[in-house]
């Protein structure tokens, strides 16, 4: 009998060993999304806007506004060498552990990391053709996030072919992956790659697998049916080597409109919808709040902001009134009071800004357009990534405690 005793206590330590042992991810249960500690986790934090996804009007430009054509731009100032440089010094410069610390002391809970598709193929992109460029960057901050116990969302702000059809999604000007099977392959078999480098990786939440699709100039009556399919095409692809994390579904046009969903098909999935330059009102959330109740499923607003520090507050109430988290957007901006952080514009800029808005359709405009002093030119690019570098970056106070959140030390 004391054998047996000594058995049986021995397999119930090896279960408690093995429970004890096992990995806790944020989750969902019903209406809400739960935490580690099993109670109910309202998301409250930023995005790390413009640096994996560069957007002209953070650099403040105006037509020069993806990617694409801010390289183009900048290309013809200071050449494809000085370029590769200049954007492996941004990725290395934008975001670092600093700001991290910065963020979780804060006190925000999460961030939300928008990425371009082109960070894991070996198509050029921001001066690489590397496919393992995206997971050396996200490792990089996802190790300084566990440091600093800040969760994570990644978020595919550019996917194959453009699902926006506008600059957002650095693409050719219309949402070809809801066009295209080879793109949506592409895309599902992206998101495997990434869920499976990072399905065991508790410290983040889950993946917004497409940041603001079908944007409202086209003919959404023919492309929205195709959202859904799409998002089922890549939620299984996730779940086929990872069951652990939250996939989040956002809604047509710019993440606003859930009206082509179904039921849920996923039981650990988050529905998200973006809101900006509304008023701060119920009526404003109603619809997303109906479809939580009507699906007993979580809903979250994955942008917000660029407001008053009035505005901000009064939505940000609003959102937690209604159990609903929040990134507000963006982190970090130049010379922004509307956002988290600023940092100054560096002496020459405007330069590089007059000559986006030249006209540069041929190489002779190009030639009429260009600077005569290139060395300039260079030192006002340098003196960006100089700014944008923490240690220079300048608290928006109101904004911030607008937030209910505090600038660290103050």
């Amino acid at each position: 009998m004391k054998k047996l005793i000594t058995s049986v206590l021995l397999s119930v330590a090896v279960v408690f060993s093995v429970c004890a042992q096992v990995p806790k991810f944020i989750t969902v249960k019903g209406k809400e999304i739960i935490g580690v500690d099993n109670k109910p986790f309202l998301m409250r934090g930023t995005n790390l806007g413009n640096w994996l996804v560069p957007e002209g009007y953070m650099f403040k430009f105006k037509s020069v506004n993806s990617q694409r054509l801010i390289n183009e731009a900048l290309t013809e100032l200071v050449g494809p060498e000085e370029m590769k440089l200049f954007w492996r010094k941004f990725q290395d410069t934008y975001v670092t552990e600093a700001d991290i610390q910065f963020l979780k002391a804060s006190g925000m809970n999460s961030i939300r990391i928008p990425f371009n598709y082109k960070l894991f193929t070996y198509e050029d992109y921001m001066g690489q053709n590397n496919p393992n460029r995206g997971f050396e960057l996200l490792d990089r901050v996802i190790g300084w996030c566990k440091k600093a116990n800040l969760y994570v969302m990644l978020d595919m702000h550019c996917a194959p072919g453009g699902q926006t059809g506008d600059n957002i999604d650095d693409g050719n000007g219309y949402p070809f992956l809801f066009t295209s099977a080879a793109s949506r392959k592409l895309t599902a078999d992206i998101w495997r790659k990434i869920a499976n480098h990072y399905k065991n990786e508790t410290i983040i939440m889950g993946y917004d697998l497409l940041n603001e699709p079908i944007a409202h100039y086209f003919k959404v009556d023919e492309l929205n049916p195709h959202l859904e399919p799409t998002f089922k095409q890549i939620t299984a692809a996730v779940r086929s080597v990872d069951k652990n994390h939250i996939v989040f579904i956002g809604g047509a046009q710019w993440d606003s409109n859930f009206k082509p969903f179904g039921k849920p098909f996923d039981s650990k999935s988050v529905y998200t919808f973006h809101k900006y330059w509304t008023e701060p009102v119920q009526k404003v959330i109603q619809d997303y709040v109906d479809f939580r109740d009507k699906y007993n499923v979580p809903i979250y607003v994955g942008e917000t902001g660029e407001n008053t520090d009035e505005w901000v507050r009064d939505f940000r109430i609003l959102c937690e009134k209604n159990r609903i988290g929040w990134h507000y957007w963006p982190y970090k901006k130049l010379d922004n009071l509307k956002g988290i952080t600023s940092f100054n514009v560096p002496d020459g800029y405007d330069e590089i800004i007059a000559y986006t808005e030249k006209p540069r359709a041929s190489f002779e405009e190009i030639r009429k357009a260009a600077p005569a002093d290139r060395e300039k030119i260079k030192k006002a690019l340098y003196g960006f990534l100089e700014n944008s570098k923490f240690a220079n970056c300048i608290p928006n106070k109101g904004y911030i405690e607008a937030l209910g959140l505090k600038v660290p030390g103050k």
